[in-house]
């Protein structure tokens, strides 16, 4: 192993010693001055993941987010500089964490929480003007035809338990009382000007939604999704600016 990964191992496992060959210019003791150094990584790894997982944090308490998130960060180390990226594995994480199995609805809330840094951070996109979408709806033969290219920062989040109910009450400082965890719900997350917006939609609109995302036209997704509403989907879509382009294609599938 090269010096510079035993030093990189070293920071993040407090239980290996100090790496050989270091020394301080004013002659302090190495071992305690990098101490100190993996105690100030560490505590900056814990704080990034604070930030990033408010609601994660809110759900298991300060203590328990902090121990938690101490033994994540011992295990993966950040890959890039920018610390906004830092912690997109701690959904899975959570999933394997044994002493967080009590709480089953926190690895989906992580991820929620998880879209929304996503969606902030997505690159800027221009919405489609108004008078062009409205003329291409206003066009029943062709529209069927039509492709719609969404926002980069449009996210989708299928899951089992009541996520965005749950990220909900948190916003609003309420309890759980009144929330079925148990209740499936889907998540559609976006940015709107500098909000990122979060709304609960039913399974048919999360499915015509994925499938004009995968590339479809409306006609195709519906197929997909019989039940779903696109009239209604496109209004949502279009009212909170996330329809960036749209045209006709016939020839792809």
């Amino acid at each position: 192993m090269s010096s510079q990964a035993t030093f990189a191992a070293a920071l993040l496992d407090p239980r290996q010693a100090c790496p050989p060959g270091l020394c301080c210019a004013n002659g302090a003791d190495p071992a305690s001055r990098f101490a100190v150094y993996r105690n100030n990584v560490l505590g900056s790894l814990i704080n990034a993941l604070a930030d990033g997982y408010p609601v994660v944090r809110q759900l298991v308490g300060d203590e328990f987010f902090q121990a938690m998130a101490g033994v994540h960060a011992q295990a993966c180390a950040p890959d890039s500089p920018l610390m906004n990226r830092y912690g997109a594995g701690l959904a899975d994480f959570i999933e394997r964490f044994e002493p967080a199995s009590s709480v089953p609805y926190l690895a989906d809330v992580a991820r929620l929480e998880r879209l929304r840094t996503l969606a902030y951070h997505a690159a800027d996109a221009q919405a489609a003007d108004l008078g062009l979408l409205a003329a291409a709806l206003a066009a029943p033969p062709s529209l069927g035809t039509l492709r719609v290219m969404l926002h980069p920062s449009v996210h989708l989040l299928a899951s089992a338990f009541a996520v965005v109910a749950i990220w909900a009450a948190h916003q609003a400082g309420e309890t759980l009382a009144g929330i079925d965890p148990g209740q499936a719900q889907q998540a559609l997350v976006l940015r709107n000007g500098l909000d990122v917006e979060v709304f609960a939609i039913d399974h048919a609109t999360y499915t015509f939604i994925q499938h004009l995302q995968n590339g479809l036209s409306l006609d195709q997704a519906w197929a997909f999704a019989p039940d779903a509403d696109p009239g209604h989907t496109l209004a949502l879509l279009i009212n909170h600016h996330a329809i960036t382009c749209l045209h006709h294609d016939k020839v792809l599938p």
